[in-house]
């Protein structure tokens, strides 16, 4: 597509600004004051990129990264969650060297915050993925890469100079989830993530069918076919994207049979589901509802990790996604159990609004928040945060 025009993002931030659904995209809190920046310097949280790259990405494209269900009240509950947990200082202790690192299977990363899938990222700006990478490398952060990525996978991991986790969507039916396991496996992969919270392959996401209505341009030119099998998705490419696998524990277990890399869920929001990923031999669990975008369950995903970590006690690996904007978010899920968290939103605004460097910064802003967060509360280390360290009202 070609870049949107001024005057459709005035008109755009125009129609936000009297509608009802304004503050609802992407749980935009209206109280907060974000200021539209020239340089990622500039940004003093992450709201400040949201508010820059609202202006740089076209509305359709916008309205996808903002969207969530229906009437979007996951998509808000992910946010609203979290204001029902506090925390618990601990006083008297040296916190003048806090140490963020945290190991995820055998290797140490400096920081808990890990890249989440986020697809068709050259929607929002022309480097996609490949920006993401390079930020990530720069930065040293896990990267999980999304089925429907807007650039290979292959060449994700070459700009990454280090094994990225890839993303499992069932497109293209048994064939297609073997072809990418292989490609995935081939481009140094090591863990493949089954996201489980699309069993249908979509879901009703109305604010970005708003948004659409309100895009002047063309679609067609990026867009061709059913919008499944649309152009730019290499991971998709030569298939047959009608078809669908059913996501089944059946299926797993056969996914797990089939690839060399370990493999983790993402989408277990109830304690029933998680024992029963332990009994099928996952690798790990992650805690989403899909940012708000996948069912409207109208729980934000923060309860849910309050509900998994206390069935999974430990014995397996623990992420948590959907709505973390802050670094006392990311505290909070690790006092709640997880041992780490994943953004998606925040590093994509950073992107839109200045490519690599904005990336950089999103990520730059949500660790010297959790760094500030662990010197308030009195935990030099992450092994330090428990739940001793968090209550609900």
């Amino acid at each position: 597509m070609t870049d949107i025009t001024a005057k459709s993002r005035r008109q755009f931030l125009s129609y936000l600004a009297a509608s009802p659904l304004a503050g609802a995209l992407s749980g935009i809190n209206l109280a907060h004051a974000a200021d539209v920046v020239s340089s990622p310097a500039d940004a003093i949280d992450i709201f400040d990129l949201e508010a820059t790259a609202s202006g740089n990405i076209p509305m359709a494209h916008w309205g996808y990264l903002a969207t969530g269900v229906n009437g979007d009240s996951t998509l808000r509950a992910n946010r609203t969650a979290f204001e029902k947990y506090f925390l618990r200082s601990r006083r008297l202790i040296d916190v003048g060297n806090v140490d963020t690192s945290v190991e995820i299977l055998g290797t140490r990363w400096p920081t808990p915050i890990i890249l989440a899938p986020l697809g068709s990222q050259k929607a929002f700006h022309a480097e996609g993925e490949i920006a993401s990478a390079r930020a990530a490398r720069a930065r040293n952060h896990l990267q999980l890469l999304s089925t429907v990525t807007s650039t290979p996978v292959e060449e994700v991991a070459e700009a990454r100079d280090a094994p990225i986790w890839f993303q499992l969507y069932t497109m293209g039916g048994w064939s297609g989830v073997k072809a990418r396991l292989r490609r995935a496996e081939a481009a140094g992969c090591p863990v493949v993530v089954l996201t489980v919270d699309l069993a249908g392959g979509t879901s009703a996401r109305h604010t970005l069918l708003r948004a659409i209505k309100k895009d002047t341009r063309d679609c067609a030119v990026c867009h061709q076919g059913d919008g499944v099998a649309a152009q730019g998705k290499p991971m998709l490419d030569g298939m047959d994207n009608d078809a669908e696998v059913s996501l089944t524990w059946e299926f797993l277990d056969r996914l797990k049979q089939e690839t060399t890399m370990k493999v983790f869920v993402k989408g277990i929001v109830t304690a029933e589901d998680a024992e029963r990923s332990l009994e099928h031999g996952v690798d790990g669990i992650i805690v989403s509802n899909h940012g708000g975008r996948a069912d409207e369950s109208g729980r934000g995903s923060i309860d849910s990790l309050a509900e998994v970590a206390s069935a999974v006690r430990g014995r397996t690996t623990l992420f948590m996604d959907s709505g973390i904007r802050r670094g006392v978010d990311i505290f909070k899920a690790l006092a709640l159990g997880a041992d780490a968290v994943m953004v998606g939103r925040p590093y994509i605004w950073g992107l839109g609004a200045f490519g690599q460097p904005g990336v950089e910064r999103a990520l730059e802003i949500l660790t010297d928040e959790l760094r500030v967060a662990m010197q308030s509360f009195g935990t030099p280390t992450l092994a330090d945060i428990g739940p001793d360290n968090i209550d609900s009202f």
